[in-house]
């Protein structure tokens, strides 16, 4: 499990500010239906954020995720990954995305992120500034390649994602060359995954393919560090939001 069904993001909501939300239902390419949340400001910055989640897809923690971006000017969407697998309704605790999330495609994440950009490109001055992914574990793998994926993306960042092939698809470290943004890795120091010799591949051939980047590995912190073990990683925790605001202020126009 990535996180404890009723945790939170460890960012301090902002007493006041004033945002709307509403659940999505959206069509892919191939004519998917899946579910999103889209979080909106009442006065926004200009900066449009797609959350990728975790293993467990569309959830409370990401849906409260994008509602502290909206309480600070920015526009978020979040989707779900399991519309080809478990359709576009609510689920319950009980679902077993454990079982379903390797037969993911990588095309399908494309195509559904290209679903929820076309979403935020929609919104009147939302993406005038620019426009960021944020993906978790499974999320932030896919938000790294969304930097690859023709989204015309300004920036890509991820949380403890796994940068190399997998389940017979290559990752951004195989594809680094193809990335076309610069990305925000913000990785684990304990992760059994995740090992330090796989974080020196990827960090090696963004650097061999120019791409502007910055990496980053907690020491100590375990993967979902942000999430399952934030209280007792709440300096990593909060080392890593302030590292995502500023990056996105710095690469946004």
């Amino acid at each position: 499990m990535c996180f404890e069904l009723d945790s939170e993001p460890p960012i301090p909501r902002i007493a006041g500010a004033s945002v709307s939300h509403r659940d999505l239902t959206l069509t892919s390419a191939d004519g998917t239906e899946f579910a999103a949340f889209l979080a909106e400001p009442d006065v926004a910055n200009g900066i449009g954020i797609v959350v990728l989640p975790d293993v467990r897809g569309l959830y409370h923690f990401y849906e409260e995720l994008a509602l502290r971006f909206a309480e600070r000017g920015y526009t978020a969407i979040v989707f779900d990954f399991f519309g080809r697998l478990a359709g576009a309704s609510k689920r319950d605790d009980d679902f077993p995305y454990m079982e379903l999330y390797p037969k993911i495609r990588a095309q399908h994440v494309r195509d559904d992120v290209a679903a929820s950009v076309e979403v935020l490109r929609g919104i009147d001055g939302a993406t005038d500034r620019g426009l960021f992914t944020v993906g978790f574990c499974f999320g932030g793998r896919h938000s790294w390649l969304a930097a690859a994926g023709g989204h015309d993306v300004t920036g890509a960042i991820g949380f403890y994602g796994f940068p190399a092939e997998r389940f017979d698809e290559l990752g951004p470290t195989e594809l680094a060359g193809t990335l076309a943004a610069p990305l925000l890795a913000l990785q684990a120091g304990v992760d059994e995954r995740i090992t330090p010799e796989i974080n020196a591949a990827f960090e090696q051939a963004l650097t061999a393919a120019g791409v502007e980047h910055e990496l980053v590995v907690y020491d100590g912190a375990p993967h979902s560090f942000f999430d399952r073990r934030q209280e007792d990683f709440a300096e990593a925790s909060d080392d890593a939001w302030r590292r995502v605001l500023a990056f996105i202020e710095t690469h946004a126009r």
